[in-house]
């Protein structure tokens, strides 16, 4: 079967090495370049591929369409693909068709990281055979490519799940929904929304749906669901008296991370015990909440992956500290009303870290704080190192994406660290 395959990225290159995995004749097509690691991995392994443009020619040929997730449904190449009848899928349904151990599937606009890592420590803690991928990192068809293993706890975005089709995880979770991406979805939340519900769509009776039970439009959504409801709530203090006390896990939204990671393993009779051990041990990745250094009882928080409005709700609902707030980037239709209260009760300064800052300075302008803009992150430190006293706490939390400046959100919060690093090694 001839598989085409459109971005010759992390999932197209994936999907084409699978594809000579399981007998199919895979052909990349990426409208732009390709990472000279992944264009080399191809030319190894004899994998025809294109780059600069997509020859609609050789496309049309296929039987199958694999998409990789930043690749649109609306651009001219996939619409013209379809127009010929021709089925489009994503990489993490292709993987799925040939996965054989049992699938976590994980998403939400806020957390997924957080609680796929959480679910794959406790699961390996306790000495199962698990693996970790998908949107974080490794995706599915790669994974597949290694020796087989009884549990795949993938993260798994929107994109991922536009073009699913038959793709149907064993326990399911969505976290959260909350506005991000919109620009995505015609700025249409309710759109967004269905694009996460679509985790839940292929699954029966005898599988498991673990949900935000916090989210209004999840809740709304409850009668698409086949599977076995599984609520979980910020109010939930612990999960069968199982307490979550970790400075990893700092504020309520980790409740619900935590909350839905134990009820994951606990449906795969993951005992209390090591449920318990493996929170003890968990150690969160780099750019959520990461206390970077204490400086003169100052706290440097590295919140580079907050990049939406939700996800600095969180952070500084769970900051109890006066707030330096560094903010700002490329705006993806951010709704700021939400954070008003909490800015203003928490917030006693705030740079905005960004191209265009306009939006921010309307949103927040008339609050009595302080307010500087800069386009360099060393001065974003400075301007806060000057103004912080005792028992503040400096938190990077942008609520946008970071290519205005940076090359991606972990470049942006790489340079917070060496900065913040940088003033540790000046005070010593």
């Amino acid at each position: 079967m001839l598989i085409g395959i459109i971005g010759g990225g992390e999932s197209g290159v994936g999907a084409a090495l699978l594809a000579l995995k399981v007998g199919d004749v895979p052909f990349v097509s990426d409208y732009g370049q390709i990472n000279p690691v992944y264009r080399q991995n191809l030319i190894e392994n004899s994998v025809r591929f294109e780059e600069g443009g997509h020859n609609f020619d050789i496309l049309v040929t296929s039987d199958l369409i694999v998409k990789s997730p930043g690749v649109k449904d609306n651009t001219p190449i996939v619409l013209t693909l379809k127009a010929q009848g021709l089925t489009v899928i994503s990489e993490l349904e292709y993987g799925a068709r040939y996965c054989n151990g049992k699938i976590i599937a994980i998403t939400g606009s806020n957390g997924k990281t957080t609680t796929t890592n959480l679910t794959h420590h406790i699961l390996m803690t306790a000495g199962l055979d698990v693996v970790k991928g998908g949107n974080l990192g490794t995706c599915l068809c790669s994974l597949l490519l290694e020796e087989s293993h009884d549990i795949y706890v993938l993260e798994v975005s929107s994109f991922q799940l536009e073009g699913i089709v038959r793709f149907r995880p064993d326990i399911s979770i969505l976290i959260n929904v909350t506005p991000d991406h919109l620009d995505r979805y015609a700025y249409n939340f309710d759109l967004y929304a269905d694009s996460k519900m679509r985790i839940s769509m292929n699954q029966m009776p005898d599988d498991y749906f673990i949900y935000g039970s916090d989210s209004d439009i999840i809740n709304s959504k409850l009668s698409l669901v086949n599977a076995i409801q599984i609520p979980v709530s910020v109010e939930d203090l612990g999960i069968d008296g199982i307490s979550v006390r970790n400075p990893f896990l700092r504020g309520r939204h980790n409740k619900v991370n935590a909350g839905c990671a134990i009820e994951a393993v606990q449906l795969l009779d993951v005992s209390d015990d090591h449920i318990k051990k493996a929170l003890s041990t968990f150690k969160n990745d780099d750019h959520r909440l990461q206390t970077v250094a204490k400086i003169n009882d100052v706290e440097w928080i590295n919140d580079s992956k907050a990049t939406n409005v939700d996800a600095v709700f969180y952070a500084l609902d769970a900051i109890e500290d006066p707030i330096v707030w560094i903010v700002g980037g490329v705006d993806k239709g951010n709704d700021y009303s939400q954070l008003l209260e909490l800015v203003h009760s928490k917030v006693k300064l705030m740079i905005c870290l960004g191209v265009d800052n306009q939006k921010l300075i309307d949103a927040f302008g008339s609050m009595s704080l302080e307010m500087y803009q800069t386009q360099t992150m060393e001065e974003a430190i400075d301007i806060a190192d000057d103004h912080v006293v005792g028992g503040d706490v400096v938190l990077l939390s942008p609520a946008c994406a970071s290519f205005d400046l940076f090359k991606n959100y972990k470049d942006r919060g790489n340079q917070f660290v060496s900065g913040v690093w940088k003033l540790l090694r000046k005070r010593r």
